[in-house]
């Protein structure tokens, strides 16, 4: 996390000296804090995530999760046998922007460990995406793995049909790109009507508000 926080501390934040929250399923070491704090003037926090959400689900069938998870470390999915791995995603994909210590935040830039920043930024993103109404940053798009995710298209249509209100023009969305068959058909195919198009989100800068939508 040091490399991280020293080019994103050099290349930027030292400008504007906004803090640093760090999220753990443990308690963080006095090491940890002291070495993170040595890094930055801005003020460090240190937050623990809550156990209901980050432990596997009680009404998660283990042996099924389990048995999923080894066939899809055979057809080559990285980290797919790896439960912490889910446990991470689970808790990105819904329950982060729910931690109290976010509460009062409105935007936010996910920094994992071991990353690089080259280049400078002279201007305050946030300030940024406030003023031109911005509500999601990204370094880049790319196709899924279809194998890992054949039930994610199908289960979003059913979430569509059974909540109309959040069906939008198609000419006004990300729609098309998400069903595009061209490309990738295979991919199209085996991801039962889905792209497998996403946005890579280790670098996301994103407002909070889109998360605490009602969708």
């Amino acid at each position: 996390m040091i490399q991280s926080m020293r080019d994103l501390e050099r290349t930027w934040n030292h400008k504007f000296n906004y803090p640093w929250t760090f999220f753990n399923d443990e308690p963080f070491t006095a090491e940890f804090k002291e070495r993170t704090r040595a890094e930055t003037n801005a003020s460090c926090h240190y937050e623990l995530i809550p156990k209901e959400h980050w432990a596997v689900p009680a009404w998660i069938n283990d042996d099924l999760f389990r048995e999923s998870a080894k066939m899809l470390a055979e057809q080559g999915i990285q980290y797919g046998d790896v439960v912490s791995y889910h446990q991470m995603c689970r808790w990105y994909s819904g329950l982060f922007y729910r931690h109290p210590a976010l509460q009062h935040t409105r935007y936010y830039w996910r920094v994992e460990p071991n990353v690089h920043f080259f280049c400078d930024v002279d201007y305050d993103v946030f300030r940024y995406m406030h003023d031109h109404n911005k509500t999601y940053g990204f370094t880049i798009n790319l196709y899924d793995a279809p194998q890992s995710i054949p039930t994610l298209w199908p289960e979003t249509l059913k979430f569509l049909e059974a909540h109309p209100e959040h069906n939008k023009d198609e000419t006004l969305t990300a729609r098309p790109w998400l069903e595009d068959k061209e490309r990738r058909p295979v991919h199209n195919q085996k991801a039962n009507g889905y792209s497998t198009c996403h946005f890579w989100s280790n670098f996301e800068i994103a407002d909070m508000e889109f998360w605490r939508g009602k969708a």
